[in-house]
């Protein structure tokens, strides 16, 4: 049996937003990797084995799927939302790089998602339509003061900014230091989205400006994204709904 390995995206939670190309590789994989809550969001079937692992434990899991692969297996290596955003593609790349030579001759292919992001900017309309960033807010895999510097230059080149990660039980502090420093940089104003479990049952949206924005309002689940300076609220008052947040296609000269 030839092997192959393929890296999938299965979207932010509902299975609707999962693409027809991911679906059929979940249906010709004889094995998925991935993190427990991922692994678990695809059914269980006879010839199928889910190979479920702990979040900070991606080379090792990169590992045992390349190694299932060389052996002839179908492997899936599940991340939530795109696998090429804050997900596993770089780690089962990182991974091939550092392994043996033969790994680089198997069939491996990265296919995309929907990302978190995407959603949650589709829910509250188009906040993020003109230029934007995304940056990973953990300091996990990087240093605070590469943060901070990050941030403080997207702010001046006056992105609409997405943020992964913003606040978890371990790092409770750093997001309120987040907030400080674009409500210094940005001013009280600057409309502020908390997007949280997006396309789930839990879903909740929330737009404020900046000078309302609390720490408490992000944790893992939420998707904080950032206007830039010409991001505009349209009011719904005849609507339950939150306000439509965009961001103008032009920016004036």
């Amino acid at each position: 049996m030839s092997g192959w390995l393929k890296i999938v995206g299965i979207g932010p939670g509902d299975g609707a937003m999962i693409t027809p190309e991911v679906s059929q590789a979940l249906e010709q994989a004889t094995d998925i990797v991935g993190y427990v809550p991922y692994v678990t969001r695809v059914p269980a079937r006879d010839g199928l084995t889910r190979h479920p692992s702990d979040n900070r434990v991606e080379i090792d899991r990169s590992r045992h799927a390349l190694e299932m692969a060389a052996a002839g297996h179908r492997v899936v290596v599940v991340s939530s939302g795109d696998p090429g955003v804050f997900a596993m593609a770089a780690a089962v790349f990182e991974t091939l790089e550092a392994g043996p030579a033969v790994w680089r001759d198997l069939d491996i292919t990265v296919l995309p998602g929907i990302t978190a992001m995407l959603a949650a900017a589709a829910r509250a309309g188009a906040p993020l339509g003109h230029d934007f960033c995304t940056i990973n807010l953990s300091d996990n895999m990087k240093p605070w003061k590469m943060i901070e510097k990050r941030l403080r230059l997207a702010v001046e080149a006056d992105f609409a900014m997405a943020f992964y990660n913003p606040r978890s039980r371990s790092r409770p502090q750093g997001f309120g230091r987040v907030l400080e420093l674009l409500r210094d940089a940005c001013g009280p104003d600057r409309l502020i989205i908390f997007a949280r479990a997006v396309s789930t049952p839990e879903e909740t949206l929330k737009v404020i400006t900046m000078a309302k924005a609390t720490p408490e309002m992000a944790d893992m689940r939420t998707m904080v994204i950032v206007g830039s300076s010409q991001t505009r609220r349209i009011e719904r008052p005849n609507h339950r709904g939150a306000p439509f947040v965009y961001t103008p296609r032009s920016v004036p000269g």
